[in-house]
């Protein structure tokens, strides 16, 4: 008797996570961009969804992150919420961030103006956030990049001097902020 409730059971749970997979277009999971800079190592794992034929339809409040739940707060990705793992002290931007683990989400409110947002609880999905649990929040430096960029990207570049550059580029908008060592 158990037998048709696990196989619905697990139907359903099929159905659930193709349905997820489709909200975002096709999503690569397990993305990595990491930098060393004066022997430590700065790591941000994410979910790149794809634009998908959606240009000029995923930002904004009546655009597609626009019917995510904790919108203008933004999980910067897809799925599971955009992990920070860093092995020393670090200014991000004018925000003193302590080594260890974070979370990343992005507030779209001002689309001239990102803010990269800190946030202290981890291994949430991407569509629970608590403010409460923000570190801080840092302005982001926005440009447009050279061409439509289809899969989203988060980029860690060494910048020199103890310094990297985190940015976020995806479809027409790139939004960076500085990372140093402290």
């Amino acid at each position: 008797m158990m037998k048709p409730y696990w196989i619905c059971a697990g139907v359903l749970l099929a159905a659930a996570t193709l349905a997820a997979s489709f909200a975002f277009g096709e999503t690569k999971t397990g993305q990595t961009a990491s930098v060393a800079i004066g022997g430590k190592t700065i790591v941000v794992k994410y979910s790149a969804p794809a634009v998908d034929g959606r240009e000029g339809k995923l930002f904004g409040k009546d655009g597609r992150i626009g019917q995510d739940p904790n919108y203008p707060v933004w999980r910067a990705g897809a799925n599971e919420a955009t992990a920070l793992h860093t092995d020393a002290d670090l200014d991000i931007g004018g925000l003193a961030v302590p080594r260890g683990d974070y979370t990343l989400f992005v507030n779209l409110a001002n689309p001239a103006s990102w803010e990269l947002i800190v946030n202290k609880q981890t291994g949430q999905s991407g569509l629970e956030y608590d403010a409460k649990q923000d570190l801080g929040r840092v302005k982001m430096t926005m440009t447009k990049p050279p061409a439509m960029v289809e899969q989203m990207k988060i980029i860690l570049s060494n910048a020199g001097g103890n310094k990297a550059r985190l940015q976020l580029v995806w479809e027409d908008h790139a939004a960076a902020v500085t990372v140093a060592l402290k």
